[in-house]
């Protein structure tokens, strides 16, 4: 199904423009994102077929089913309070059955804690942007022989340094379990190539060290110490930076670079933004949604601030939440039961359903 088959089709109970539109702070390039709400043909709907969420190729467009947006809400889901909060001037179509959700019956303390919480889930993405735009990888990927290490005396040597000073080759080692001895093993070298050993690694690319059959009259050559959690640990952090690489948004990322500070401003910005929105809920007792200080937000936006600035702003909105959210008389959540029902007479309604 898609979103014209459910224009097309009638099934469409609510739309409107969000994101930064809504909050006031679109500039030239700022995209249009649209939000919607639907309901499933009765046959669908009766016979099990059912589809939670239908959206367009670039995800700009996304519609979510009546139930699937009811559970939200009583979840008190960001993106969805903000969507039914939406500004007059932004909805795009509201059929009349919509009227029956009241954006009051959604002020609560959990509300304002998701959304200071989804903030600070922002904090630790913007972190993360941080941590890959300042410690970018070599393309080229390590192989678990830098991982390994020869033990010289009261130090070790890497196991690449030991063999060029040699001349020797991987290929021609061969290593032994050490009994009782994580990572530790006996290494040996055959010159000539005549014992059938194994090499270090079979390939550049293996993940595990090789085993050989050693002959008991072979002179041990050394000890041998691999560190394969440090070599997990690279790969996990290998394949999370350019998996980050390939999927990032491009003309962020510039804009990224561009201000110089290092992480995804546009990220810290609704940070803010969201922490901010979280104190209106629990002091004012309403979900604003339109922001009031737009220059200051696309101030930070721009790169004006530093990460570890933003950091401390957003640790003191927080405990600010935390404090009025603990002597807040807001109710605790969303009437579970009262939303239920709800859903029930709206489904009974459209389907035109007498019980």
């Amino acid at each position: 199904m898609t979103i014209d088959e459910l224009r097309k089709s009638g099934l469409i109970l609510f739309e409107a423009v969000v994101g930064s539109r809504a909050y006031g702070l679109a500039t030239a390039s700022s995209d249009t994102d649209i939000r919607g709400i639907f309901y499933l043909p009765v046959e669908d709907y009766l016979s099990g077929q059912y589809i939670a969420q239908v959206a367009n190729a670039s995800n700009d467009e996304v519609y979510y089913e009546l139930g699937r947006f009811v559970e939200l809400l009583s979840k008190s889901n960001p993106n969805i309070l903000e969507l039914l909060a939406s500004p007059a001037d932004c909805i795009v179509y509201q059929d009349p059955i919509m009227e029956q959700f009241k954006m009051q019956d959604f002020i609560t303390r959990e509300a304002a804690m998701t959304f200071a919480q989804y903030a600070m889930v922002q904090v630790r993405k913007a972190k993360g942007l941080n941590k890959k735009i300042n410690n970018p990888m070599d393309r080229e990927r390590k192989s678990l022989l830098d991982f390994c290490f020869v033990i010289a005396g009261h130090g070790s040597l890497s196991l690449r340094d030991w063999l060029s000073n040699r001349y020797w080759k991987q290929e021609n080692c061969g290593l032994a379990k050490i009994e009782h001895a994580k990572g530790m093993y006996a290494l040996y070298y055959d010159q000539i190539q005549t014992l059938g050993y194994k090499g270090v690694v079979a390939t550049l690319e293996s993940n595990e060290v090789s085993y050989s059959s050693i002959p008991k009259e072979e002179t041990l050559c050394a000890y041998l110490f691999v560190n394969h959690d440090a070599y997990s640990s690279y790969c996990k952090a290998y394949n999370e930076y350019f998996r980050w690489v390939s999927e990032r948004n491009e003309a962020r990322f510039e804009g990224t670079m561009n201000h110089g500070q290092g992480y995804d401003a546009k990220n810290m910005m609704h940070t803010i933004r969201l922490l901010q929105q979280a104190k209106e809920i629990l002091s004012k007792s309403e979900l604003q949604i339109r922001r009031p200080n737009r220059e200051e937000l696309l101030c930070i936006k721009s790169g004006a601030y530093s990460y570890d600035e933003l950091f401390v702003w957003s640790q003191e909105l927080f405990q600010e939440v935390q404090e009025l959210c603990l002597h807040s008389l807001l109710p605790v959540a969303p009437d579970q039961v009262k939303l239920r029902l709800q859903l029930v007479q709206m489904r009974k309604q459209l389907y035109r359903i007498k019980l």
